[in-house]
């Protein structure tokens, strides 16, 4: 049985930036430093930074934090969140990726310009997630999230929109959204919808790429933690193609007789799962044989 690696796994350059920027400060520093959620939606990778001296806490803990040291992740924060923390006297590691941040700047930016004006500011993406919110605060918290056309009611399809996506959303997804809200706009005759592209192209690319991952092999181990989003999406592509493929969230969980008559089993996982994780997923069903 051979045991392939997918290589195009792995964390995204957010998270994997994010978690660079937390070690480093762990080990510049020995005092305790707060995370605002969980740095990575994988419970194996959270406990090694918590080793390491890393404390999550949630929102409602902001206002206890003076004088600390307290990292902002990939996912980003609305500007409340800067203010308390700068009221606090708190140092702050912001480690927002990149493509979040100018998105949340470009948001920002539309907000001030027509915040006079009937635009309305459109984010597609799942209600009350991290990015969300941060992206939602960007634009005093007057944008509209709909994460499907059951949301359509939010919206007045006869002044203008500009739609947003969240960063990890699914492209075709959005596309579609897209030509559903134009459909509509054009029976007021209305034609003001202005697209802005702002799916991460790194993990759009992915859904391809794992289509045929899992489709090439007879069996898929997919990694994920349990409250990965993203995990389950990407573990719901290989199932699509591959009805023999199974979501873990650490080697505990594998099962010997998945493997039954395979010539060939995948080991993929999520945008949040580390590749260290994978790797020791694949020698472990290696060692099985």
């Amino acid at each position: 049985m051979e045991v392939i690696l997918d290589t195009d796994a792995g964390f995204c350059f957010g998270v994997n930036n994010a978690i660079d920027i937390a070690e480093k400060q762990l080990q510049d520093n020995k005092k305790t430093m707060f995370c605002i959620g969980e740095i990575v939606h994988n419970e194996a990778q959270n406990a090694i930074l918590q080793n390491k001296g890393m404390k999550t806490v949630v929102q409602d803990d902001l206002k206890h934090l003076k004088n600390a040291k307290v990292l902002i992740r990939a996912h980003g924060e609305p500007p409340q969140t800067y203010k308390i923390l700068q009221d606090n006297n708190a140092e702050i590691i912001d480690a927002t990726c990149p493509i979040v941040k100018r998105l949340q700047e470009k948001i920002k930016k539309q907000y001030a310009d027509t915040k006079n004006t009937d635009l309305q500011i459109v984010i597609f993406g799942k209600h009350n997630h991290p990015e969300v919110i941060g992206l939602l605060g960007n634009a005093d918290n007057k944008a509209v999230v709909i994460e499907s056309s059951q949301d359509f009611s939010l919206l007045d399809f006869s002044k203008p929109i500009s739609i947003y996506s969240q960063t990890t959303m699914e492209e075709e997804k959005y596309l579609a959204i897209i030509e559903d809200i134009r459909m509509q706009m054009l029976q007021h005759n209305n034609t003001n919808l202005f697209i802005n592209k702002s799916v991460c192209r790194q993990v759009s690319k992915r859904v391809p790429n794992l289509r045929d991952f899992a489709r090439q092999n007879d069996v898929i181990i997919f990694v994920a933690g349990a409250n990965s989003s993203n995990g389950k999406y990407l573990f719901n592509v290989c199932k699509d193609v591959n009805n023999r493929s199974y979501k873990i969230n650490a080697i505990e969980d594998i099962e010997k007789q998945w493997f039954a008559d395979a010539q060939r089993v995948g080991v993929s996982g999520a945008t949040s799962t580390p590749m260290w994780q994978m790797q020791e997923v694949a020698q472990f069903i290696r060692n099985m044989q």
